[in-house]
């Protein structure tokens, strides 16, 4: 009776469970995408080459996967620095801080835009001085890494966190009693176990930035080959009425994004095999 009792669970029955599951995610996540290939394929071999070896296509390309990558990186390493300071140390307002970390979460995308531009511009409060400086960030590709910033930071931040929490820090303490330096304890200590929840924090931010649209149009200028990002050019196609020129720029953005966040999980995965033979 006991070991029926801990088998049960909560929703009733695999088979129905699992027909809800791939029902639900075949008419939200697959027949989508399903339909954005099938109008893309609408297209010649040789259109679908053209559109996107194009100049204007290639440069939107690398610039929304380029500084979509690059604010990555950055929101990993000072995202990391936050999560330490939240979890390691107790200080006045840590919880006004730690609640501000979510405000991206929150915020309309546009709203966010609207903000960083009218902040950032020439005569912002920020952009006044950097402009100062000879440091244009407002209407530059600049200022869609600043944006990519601002909506990717909360993804490391709440990735990372929990896991650090769980980090008894008596371990880095007995590191350092065995004579282990600052430097060694974080290479050898900390970072493997938080390496899996970083690089999960990583790709989550990367695949944020590269389609984000709201916030980042508004900062951005637009001008094409230079600070045009691929969301807003396929939003231009579709405003032509050239809609399978849209979805061939769509379905190569879905398919770099997938094999980017398909090679994360494989790492991700590879460390956690790592952990337990430390």
């Amino acid at each position: 009776m006991s070991a029926i009792a801990t088998r049960r669970r909560t929703l009733p029955g695999f088979g129905l469970t699992m027909g809800l599951t791939l029902s639900w995610l075949s008419i939200i996540v697959l027949i989508p995408l399903a339909g954005l290939f099938l109008k893309s394929l609408e297209l010649s071999p040789e259109q679908f080459w053209n559109i996107l070896s194009s100049r204007r296509t290639l440069n939107a390309l690398r610039v929304s996967f380029g500084l979509a990558f690059a604010a990555a990186c950055v929101n990993l390493v000072m995202g990391s620095i936050i999560v330490w300071a939240l979890v390691r140390y107790r200080f006045p307002g840590r919880r006004l801080f730690d609640a501000i970390v979510d405000v991206p979460f929150a915020l309309p995308t546009a709203v966010a835009g609207v903000a960083l531009t009218s902040l950032f511009a020439e005569k912002g409060w920020l952009g006044a001085p950097l402009a100062a400086l000879g440091i244009k960030v407002a209407f530059t590709p600049l200022g869609i890494f600043v944006a990519m910033i601002f909506i990717g930071i909360p993804f490391v931040v709440r990735t990372v966190q929990p896991v650090l929490q769980d980090l008894d820090p008596e371990i880095e303490e007995a590191a350092g009693s065995l004579g282990a330096s600052r430097w060694q304890t974080i290479v050898r200590v900390i970072l493997p176990s938080l390496a899996p929840a970083l690089l999960t924090g990583l790709a989550l931010a990367f695949a944020r930035a590269v389609g984000e649209y709201g916030s980042v149009i508004f900062i951005a200028g637009n001008l094409p080959n230079v600070s045009e990002i691929a969301p807003l050019l396929i939003v231009i196609r579709l405003s032509e009425f050239r809609y399978a020129d849209a979805t061939a720029i769509a379905a190569v953005m879905l398919v770099v994004s997938f094999v980017v966040i398909f090679a994360v999980n494989r790492l991700q995965r590879w460390a956690h095999t790592r952990i337990p033979a430390r």
